[in-house]
């Protein structure tokens, strides 16, 4: 049996940007916490906390 099935994920987060601008929520287009300038998928608070519910162990 795999007892590591909710094992840590390799997902590299943006960094935190210093300020304005900031880049837009891939799925509700609201400012993110992150810079305009990264080439990336990046999620507001609120999307990334509903995703990391959604992707988390129910084990």
């Amino acid at each position: 049996m795999n007892d590591d099935v909710c094992g840590p994920v390799d997902a590299t987060r943006p960094p935190r940007a210093d300020g304005p601008p900031y880049a837009e929520c891939v799925l509700c287009r609201k400012p993110t916490k992150y810079p305009q300038s990264y080439k990336g998928i990046t999620l507001c608070p609120v999307c990334e906390w509903q995703e990391a519910q959604r992707t988390a162990c129910s084990g």
